[in-house]
């Protein structure tokens, strides 16, 4: 596989990884996590408002403990002073040192737990103690005041103009003494208005927020799920896309849920669809494509998919028990849609991949691993392609040996370009002879793969993949060259020879400067034009044909000959006979087995030679294996005849000891029964 394949596969492969793992929870999550940080935001933001506000009113509370402390140290010997603290109704006690009480008056609630605190904005520490008879507020531990939320508000009076809140504090005075107080925390109707409006302002913000927040979600959602519809959604047929069978696919394989299933992978292929599309229109064509999936998904049930994969194509996942009932519901299926016109009759092939249900030794099924849906996908693509390209109905299921065909792909694939580097490719010459003097008039070039790996490979095994992969072309520069240094080579050692022939793929022929190309290569191995021949199937004729007669013309001008091989396979050859300046005629192998042969076949063999001959052109037959059939060309005019009645394919070295006996002297046809087959 090329590097460029590679990389179109690697990134489509990152795209599905992309699309399969995108969904909505992602922005959800993330709306989410900003309205709880906005939440936590304004609840902070509320506490240390709420906080400030206990401060500072316990900075009025701790200021008259503070006074008091003051007036007992200024006048504690005085009864004056002494009386005056008591009219202002303080409960505080004062101790020494180690604790003792020295003083006290009022009603002392003081209890044992105790703690420092600070206050914000401020670095001074203050020693505070719980009330025994309103335990509301006590130390923390942590340098702040806590609150018994349930016992608050039970105690709390919300009619009340003011409520106080007990804490004792503990004021420092000289001989180190200690005045522990009760002060309030004092909380009037302005302080609850203001709180209160401030809780009402941050629930607000908080609950118009959280309400964007949860819109945003609900809108992302809904956008999210119609661009997800419009991702997956063919613009065809309106149905599923081939995105969407790859995303779910193997979700559905691989489901717990769907274990104990055995499914059928399908590519099923509307045969008739180009057709259709030229008898009446691209947009009827495509409203015949919706009909088709619209049939197909209402036959489906869970977890079976459709989607439109590509023009004609439709990709399945179908469940099933056994392969007959898989064959029996396929085939009804098209059944169906043949018949679904009244007007026409259709043709649908289906290739199938089977991934059967995956069951431990005591048959307990188990959930598949590694399974990819678009492998299956390609495995059944592989197996309809075996129905070939014919307009009939038909369905082949992908087995063994179609996998062992794909291996061999793959291996073709894999070793392509070394094999080219390594040089593994090699020329084999099958000879063409007059069938009148046995002289040796040319020869064919074919490859052959010699592979130190797999062996000798022959032409049949490895030409299809190069015509499907691309790679052709560099097998067609590769005989071009070699080709052209093997006669070069035979030229210096005096051998007489004759025109080669090599094969150039139709892919070529999009090349403007092919004739070019085809100069350069002989030119380089310095071989006379005239001794190389460029072969094209009559396929490649119906191409572009202005491109084709131009590049004929050029092959020519460079003095190379143009041979049609295969003359009489197809359906147009006269028409192409008409229009293309070729110089050789090569009659197809069939025209002399089968049906073909005979009294009509030898008709159309004549007709053919009398039509070439009045073009000015050299005739070819290949293929002839038998005496009689020598003995009528010769008789009719044909000028070469290649095939294994003189000489199969051979290795460069044999060819040329054929030309070394044939190069002087003209030597009769081996005879029939020394030929091998």
């Amino acid at each position: 596989m090329s590097s460029a394949k590679k990389d179109r596969k690697k990134e489509r492969v990152r795209l599905y990884k992309k699309v399969r793992n995108t969904s909505s929870w992602k922005s959800i999550i993330l709306y989410l996590l900003m309205m709880l940080l906005f939440v936590a935001s304004v609840v902070f933001l509320a506490g240390f408002v709420i906080e400030y506000i206990f401060e500072s009113k316990f900075a009025e509370g701790y200021s008259e403990i503070e006074q008091t402390a003051k007036l007992y140290e200024s006048g504690s010997e005085e009864k004056n002073m002494l009386d005056y603290i008591k009219k202002q109704g303080r409960d505080f006690i004062v101790t020494d040192k180690s604790g003792e009480v020295l003083y006290q008056q009022g009603n002392i609630t003081l209890s044992h737990n105790s703690g420092d605190i600070n206050i914000a904005n401020n670095s001074e520490t203050y020693t505070v103690y719980q009330d025994t008879e309103t335990p509301l507020l006590y130390p923390n531990g942590k340098g702040g005041l806590d609150f018994k939320l349930n016992d608050l508000l039970e105690w709390y009076d919300f009619d009340a103009e003011t409520v106080k809140i007990p804490i004792w504090v503990s004021v420092d005075i000289s001989g180190g003494r200690q005045v522990i107080g009760k002060a309030f925390i004092t909380i009037n109707k302005k302080d609850k208005i203001l709180i209160i409006e401030l809780l009402t302002v941050l629930a607000g913000i908080i609950v118009l927020f959280c309400f964007i927040m949860f819109a945003k979600i609900i809108k992302s959602a809904i956008n999210f799920r119609r661009v997800v519809k419009l991702f997956y959604s063919d613009p065809v047929t309106q149905g599923h896309n081939w995105m969407w069978y790859v995303r779910y696919g193997d979700d559905r394989l691989q489901s717990s849920f769907n274990k104990k299933y055995n499914f059928a992978v399908v590519n099923l292929v509307f045969r008739n669809y180009r057709n259709y599309c030229l008898c009446h229109s691209m947009s009827e064509g495509e409203v015949l494509l919706s009909r088709i999936d619209r049939l197909v998904s209402s036959q489906l049930k869970k977890p079976e998919m459709c989607a439109h994969a590509t023009t004609s194509n439709f990709a399945l996942l179908l469940k099933f028990d056994d392969e007959q009932s898989l064959r029996a519901r396929l085939q009804s299926l098209i059944d169906t849609l043949s018949q679904m016109d009244r007007d026409h009759n259709f043709d649908f092939q289906i290739g199938v991949d089977i991934i059967g249900a995956v069951t431990t030794d005591n048959g307990r099924a188990v959930k598949r691993k590694g399974v990819s849906i678009e492998t299956a996908y390609n495995n059944a693509c592989a197996a309809r392609a075996t129905l070939g390209e014919t307009e009939e109905s038909g369905i082949c299921i992908f087995d063994n040996d179609l996998l062992e065909q794909q291996r061999w792909r793959d291996i073709v694939h894999e070793h392509q370009q070394t094999a080219l580097n390594n040089e593994e490719f090699v020329v084999y010459y099958q000879p063409k002879y007059d069938p009148r003097t046995n002289r040796l008039r040319g020869a064919e070039a074919l490859v052959r793969w010699d592979s130190p790996e797999f062996g000798f490979v022959t032409p049949g095994r490895i030409i299809p993949i190069f015509e499907k992969n691309g790679f052709i072309t560099e097998i067609d520069h590769y005989m071009i060259k070699h080709v052209a240094q093997d006669q070069k080579a035979w030229l210096d050692a005096g051998y007489e020879c004759v025109p080669v022939s090599v094969n150039v793929s139709r892919a070529h022929f999009i090349e403007n400067d092919l004739a070019d190309q085809i100069r350069d290569l002989v030119d380089a191995a310095d071989c006379p034009h005239e001794l190389i021949e460029i072969e094209l199937t009559e396929s490649a004729f119906f191409d572009d044909k202005k491109a084709m007669i131009e590049t004929i013309k050029k092959l020519k001008d460079y003095g190379f000959r143009v041979s049609m091989d295969d003359f009489g396979a197809g359906y147009s050859s006269l028409n192409s006979l008409k229009d293309m300046p070729l110089d050789v005629l090569k009659l197809d192998a069939d025209f002399f087995r089968g049906d073909n042969a005979g009294e009509r076949g030898e008709i159309v063999v004549s007709e053919a030679i009398k039509l070439a001959k009045s073009l000015d052109m050299l005739t070819v037959a290949e293929g002839v294996e038998e005496k009689p059939q020598v003995d009528f060309l010769a008789e009719q005019g044909c000028d070469m005849i290649q095939g294994y009645y003189f000489a199969k394919p051979m290795p460069k070295s044999e060819y040329t000891e054929r030309m070394s006996r044939t190069a002087h002297t003209e030597q009769p046809a081996l005879p029939e029964q020394t030929v091998q087959k």
